[in-house]
């Protein structure tokens, strides 16, 4: 079948497709991160994508965005949902919240985030005002209340490049800046998918609270063993809450 939704797996959360189809797609930017896995869900067609491959072998500025939202787009999906884990910048936004964000920073360097490396047909700016697609927002905010999860409506999420966690330094300037959660690939899939004319929608799950909170000595800094601890806690969750959304997104 041709799938209508796309979705990207990411830290923890490295398949979610039962009798799925596996596809292999080429795309002129190399291959994506692994197989594609396609399948019928109540009816619609969804195409699964792990960002970092399946067994978590590509690091986030390793990862061929390109390759991996051109697949989706050559398959025929017309909305991205990309759920991530992240740190929260905010005492409010704890771990095991979800947040459906709406709007992004882009700290990272040497990555391919774009489509058009030469403009033979003539320029080709894109808006990225907006980096998520309303419908979807909305979309992902009535399945996460659906299954019970903590919500967040809105927030900036702050992309670094990692692989390594953030200084002290660097994740206090975040939270003066008044960003609310911190991240390693939103940037640049979202930029790609307005690129490809797809919609997109982020929900991030708070992992940890990233450096620690200010004034408060018992909460270390993140790890990654708490990273993938917590994912794996609340990956239940997190397929529950895409399953409830891919209906509503077919139909919106």
């Amino acid at each position: 079948m041709t799938p209508e939704i796309g979705i990207f797996g990411g830290s923890g959360f490295h398949a979610f497709l039962d009798d799925a189809e596996t596809v292999e797609v080429g795309t002129e930017w190399g291959p994506p991160s692994a197989p594609v896995t396609v399948a019928d869900v109540d009816g619609v067609g969804v195409a699964f994508l792990p960002r970092h491959g399946v067994r978590h072998e590509l690091p986030p500025h390793r990862v061929n965005y390109r390759a991996n939202v051109d697949a989706m787009r050559r398959l025929g999906v017309h909305t991205l949902v990309a759920p991530f884990a992240a740190g929260s910048l905010r005492p409010e936004i704890r771990p095991g919240d979800f947040v459906v964000v709406d709007q992004l920073v882009d700290r990272t360097w040497g990555r391919a985030d774009t489509f058009h490396d030469h403009f033979d047909d003539g320029p080709r700016h894109v808006s990225l005002a907006d980096p998520y697609t309303p419908r979807v927002r909305r979309a992902l905010l009535d399945a996460g209340r659906a299954v019970g999860a903590t919500l967040h409506d809105g927030g900036t999420v702050v992309v670094v490049n990692g692989p390594r966690f953030s200084t002290r330094a660097e994740s206090a300037w975040h939270r003066r800046a008044g960003w609310h959660v911190v991240n390693m690939t939103q940037y640049p899939e979202a930029a790609l998918a307005r690129e490809a004319g797809l919609d997109f929608g982020g929900i991030a799950l708070v992992t940890d609270y990233d450096t620690g909170l200010d004034g408060d000595p018992d909460v270390p800094p993140v790890s990654q063993d708490e990273v993938f601890e917590v994912f794996r806690g609340n990956v239940d969750r997190v397929r529950a809450l895409l399953f409830a959304a891919v209906a509503d997104l077919a139909r919106r």
